[in-house]
């Protein structure tokens, strides 16, 4: 069998090229490291392996991953465990689009146009906004973005966050923040979503913006219309970070006021892939719309009447002067806004308002089957949309019992102490329609013997 895939180096290739730079040995090139400084042994990895046997090593090592295609995950925090339909991949998979990135030369790029044309469609038509831009790169950054945006609309320094929005999205905020001098001010949460009392008495006429997700880190729905009329009365801004999947159920936030709305499309046929990458959304009303970040494309007729599609709006520092961009984000993730456009194609609006029922309805389910068992109690009474927290044994080890669950097939919730004090022996569920009556009852019961 041909030990090498690809035609290795000769010597004589390596005499060329070190002529070429003048040097006579491959250790003259190292000649300006310090010889006290340099390694001089076997550095602590594997012999060289033929193709085979490299092949069979990596998938090996792959086989120790615990992924939702081995275990059952009730694992959500950001990141879903959500069916993706096998069209999907057949058509991102197309050479066209695979290989597709920013359109440099956007008229003669009409394919790739139209499906970022049609992603954007689709995000006005969830979110009740009016314009959406080509995509952002997760939610995190779509967050941060809007949070800017308000910043550069209203003049104002002051951002108001819900503590009940994600952790890492509230740690990309503050980065932002800090480089463009803004102030972040976090407001603590009562039973389960935003303290309205509180927020209440941080909302100055200096804050830009209130920012809330829902349904919030905690999985739990928050009440929009209030918080809109709140910041509204101080000419703020409100930004919604929301799932986009339970859009097929909940009131679109434009409707109930946001000014902005942003959040992370993964749950819309974006596999899970361990972690990312995702796809973010950002959508507002028409009064900020030349603000957006990013691009916008729009649908226009040629000089024959035939429909087409242009770069309508590009107000980054690539594409105007330095001093009059809105942004210096650089890209957008249009292969995986299409994976969103396709599954959103696929499911219709009845497909979407029954995949949001079926994660309501199961997460309820194992919600009243997991606060049965000895032990087990819910913190929060408030509504829930597919994830829930649960409230542990206080002698209960969460890191052993997470490795527990795996053993026994089961991807457990997340650990929500790692980032509230508060909220230690407290476990994040998410129940997706992928998990089945059978593998929520095993679940309960694998539970309530470790327990």
């Amino acid at each position: 069998m041909n030990q090498h895939r690809y035609l290795p180096m000769t010597e004589q290739d390596r005499a060329e090229m070190l002529r070429t730079v003048g040097a006579d040995s491959i250790e003259d090139l190292f000649k300006d490291i310090p010889e006290k400084i340099r390694f001089r042994g076997d550095l602590p990895v594997s012999s060289r392996l033929n193709e085979r046997a490299l092949t069979r090593h990596m998938s090996a090592l792959a086989g120790k991953n615990a992924s939702s295609e081995t275990h059952a995950s009730f694992l959500g925090a950001g990141i879903y465990d959500h069916h993706v339909p096998s069209v999907i991949n057949h058509v991102i998979s197309r050479s066209e689009f695979y290989t597709a990135y920013t359109p440099y030369q956007p008229e003669v790029s009409q394919g790739e146009l139209q499906a970022i044309f049609e992603f954007q469609s689709y995000i006005c038509e969830l979110t009740g906004m009016a314009v959406a831009n080509a995509s952002m790169y997760d939610g995190a950054t779509a967050l941060a973005e809007a949070g800017n945006l308000a910043a550069a609309a209203t003049r104002r320094k002051r951002l108001v966050v819900s503590r009940a929005v994600h952790p890492e999205a509230r740690q990309v905020l503050s980065t932002y923040a800090h480089g463009l001098n803004l102030d972040i001010v976090e407001v603590g949460c009562k039973n389960g979503v935003t303290d309205f009392e509180a927020l209440a008495a941080a909302v100055t006429e200096d804050t830009a913006a209130v920012l809330v997700q829902n349904p919030n880190f905690f999985g739990s729905i928050e009440n929009l219309r209030p918080m809109a009329e709140l910041i509204h009365a101080q000419k703020g801004l409100l930004v919604v970070s929301s799932n986009p999947l339970s859009l097929g159920l909940l009131e679109a936030p434009g409707k109930l006021g946001a000014d902005i709305v942003v959040g992370d499309a993964q749950p819309l046929g974006i596999s899970s892939s361990l972690g990312g990458p995702t796809c973010g959304y950002f959508a507002v009303s028409q009064e900020h719309m030349r603000r957006i970040p990013g691009r916008i494309v729009g649908q226009t007729k040629d000089r024959n009447g035939k429909r087409g599609f242009v770069l309508t709006l590009q107000a980054r520092e690539q594409h105007i002067r330095r001093e009059k961009a809105t942004s210096n984000i650089c890209s957008n993730q249009a292969l995986l806004a299409l994976s969103a456009s396709v599954y959103m194609s696929v499911m219709g609006r009845n497909g979407m308002i029954e995949v949001a029922e079926l994660n309501l309805h199961k997460s309820r389910y194992a919600f009243e089957r997991l606060t049965s068992l000895p032990g087990v109690t819910t913190p929060f009474t408030s509504p829930t949309f597919n994830e829930f927290v649960l409230v542990l044994p206080q002698d209960t080890d969460l890191s052993d019992l997470q490795s527990r669950l795996l053993d026994a097939g089961f991807i457990g919730g997340y650990d929500l102490g790692r980032d509230y004090e508060e909220y230690k022996n407290h476990m994040l569920i998410a129940v997706t329609e992928q998990r089945s009556k059978e593998e929520i009852d095993q679940f309960a019961s694998v539970l309530e013997e470790l327990l």
